[in-house]
């Protein structure tokens, strides 16, 4: 999976999309205020999409496999939306992606038996990843797909938090809610962390490192499992 969340405040649950961290500027005053991020945590609906995807966007706008992909900003602000559906877009459909109120932070879900659209993901990176970096990071994603457990697991694909958000708990508290399901079904949960700040969070949610994957100049991507409680 993908996973941002610098500063060890990552993860998603939220409900109102203007909710607690936006910017606003009182009438008349030309003040700006801003509001501290929320960690109210709640599902994302079908018809908030868009808005899971751009917060998902704007997290990994640094994170080292989503830039190997998609290297210059142009490319990366134009094409990672499409990356990102193909990849986590299904946890919208079953309704399993975790957002903060204000869309400050979201963690996309699969349900057990759910997989990565692999074959969009693979047209998608034909048609706009570096060409220079393209077979090192189809390989990566090949070895991502047969890291996977055979056991029925949770896989969060794609979590992150958005850079004004970052440091406040709303990550830790997106994993609190993906785990707390996981572990009232009794169920694994399974990730691949692709930035390794973000283990010591994970790590703290209950996930052990299960090994690496590094296919060659692409960066290191991280296996880790997690069993119930």
């Amino acid at each position: 999976m993908y996973s941002t969340n610098q500063g060890g405040g990552r993860s998603q649950l939220n409900a109102d999309p203007l909710g607690s961290s936006e910017l606003t500027r009182a009438e008349g005053s030309g003040k700006r205020i801003m509001r501290e991020p929320s960690t109210e945590i709640r599902s994302a609906s079908t018809s908030e999409l868009p808005q899971a995807v751009a917060t998902i966007v704007a997290a990994f706008v640094t994170d080292p496999i989503a830039r190997f992909a998609l290297v210059t900003p142009h490319d990366y602000l134009r094409y990672m939306p499409e990356q990102v559906r193909a990849f986590a877009g299904g946890s919208i459909e079953h309704g399993t992606a975790d957002v903060s109120i204000n869309f400050g932070g979201a963690a996309l879900w699969l349900p057990p038996g759910v997989h990565p659209d692999g074959e969009a993901l693979e047209r998608e990176f034909r048609r706009t990843a570096e060409a220079a970096h393209l077979d090192d990071l189809l390989g990566t994603f090949e070895q991502m797909d047969q890291s996977y457990p055979e056991e029925p697991h949770w896989y969060l694909p794609m979590v992150g938090v958005e850079p004004n958000a970052q440091g406040s708990g709303v990550g830790s508290a997106l994993m609190r809610q993906g785990v707390a399901r996981c572990d009232k079904e009794g169920a694994l949960a399974y990730l691949e962390s692709s930035n390794p700040r973000n283990i010591s969070l994970y790590e703290r949610h209950g996930f052990e490192v299960m090994g690496q994957i590094q296919v060659g100049a692409g960066p290191v991507v991280t296996p880790m499992l997690r069993y119930p409680r």
